[in-house]
């Protein structure tokens, strides 16, 4: 995640950079044509105003800060975001070099976190993360853009926060305790019963409905964390077609449903960034570079 920085030449350069981004991405992903590397860009509110100007996506906003003090969904800087995954980390090394190289001078770095994937794609507290996630069509239905925005179909919004977790006190809890903050079994990765899953565990508050219908978003969250050091956490990504059911998600987990019914999981996880971002489709990322 990066600032643009304030000189005149930088947005005519981040522009620049955006018809690279699909080439730079092909180029080091021939190197190892199973390693599956991809590239996803996001940008601000207040940069996509700098950067392109009008039309710009229609909800696309500053992050919105959520809860209380102590327990708070901060919000913090970031006019860029950058999304770089593949099976092998050195892709993902090379292409964040290219692609920084080519953004000498024009960005300040605020964030830059290395995730991993955790045995059986679990987070770093040890249940299965995104097990709900939608896919195929229904994958495409709930996280692109459509008629509604019809410039930008094609394009999704992401919302991205980092959270620090207290894994002694996580770990002093007996696995059913810990599974009850869930709401899903632990080792078999199974929802709780509704008679006996807690209303403010978290698979409760982070299910989203409207007019009756569930509502999903797509998690593509990451373990990270450097034991030396004591730092364990989840880097929580969250794509959808309107940052709606995020930000629903968000205000049931730090404000609770009803309020006061604050989602459990935040006694040992705290949220210490937090960004909102429209991801252009890849053939308008190309035309940007152009305005």
């Amino acid at each position: 995640m990066a600032t643009l920085n304030a000189e005149a030449d930088a947005a005519e350069k981040v522009r620049g950079w955006c018809a690279d981004i699909a080439g730079l991405t092909r180029s080091v992903g021939k190197r190892v044509p199973s390693g599956n590397l991809s590239c996803v860009c996001g940008f601000s509110s207040s940069a996509w105003d700098r950067l392109f100007g009008s039309p710009r996506p229609a909800s696309l906003h500053d992050f919105r800060e959520f809860g209380v003090e102590g327990r708070r969904a901060v919000s913090t800087p970031g006019d860029l975001l950058l999304h770089i995954r593949a099976d092998q980390m050195d892709l993902c090394f090379e292409l964040a070099t290219q692609l920084m190289s080519a953004l000498d001078g024009a960005v300040t770095v605020t964030d830059e976190v290395q995730g991993f994937r955790y045995f059986d794609m679990r987070s770093i507290i040890g249940f299965v993360d995104g097990t709900e996630n939608p896919v195929g069509r229904k994958a495409e239905h709930f996280t692109l853009v459509g008629d509604e925005d019809q410039v930008f179909s094609g394009g999704s919004y992401v919302l991205v926060q980092k959270y620090l977790h207290n894994m002694k006190a996580w770990n002093d809890l007996s696995v059913e305790a810990q599974e009850r903050v869930i709401g899903r079994t632990k080792l078999s990765d199974i929802e709780l019963d509704d008679s006996v899953k807690p209303s403010n565990s978290h698979s409760a508050l982070t299910t989203i409905t409207k007019d009756g219908e569930e509502v999903k978003i797509l998690r593509d969250n990451m373990p990270f964390g450097r034991p030396g050091a004591g730092e364990f956490g989840t880097y929580f990504i969250g794509y959808a077609r309107s940052p709606e059911p995020l930000e629903q998600m968000l205000e049931n987990m730090f404000v609770g449903k009803p309020p006061g019914n604050y989602d459990r999981l935040l006694d040992f996880s705290t949220a210490v960034t937090g960004s909102l971002f429209f991801v252009p489709s890849a053939d308008l990322l190309e035309e940007l570079a152009e305005r």
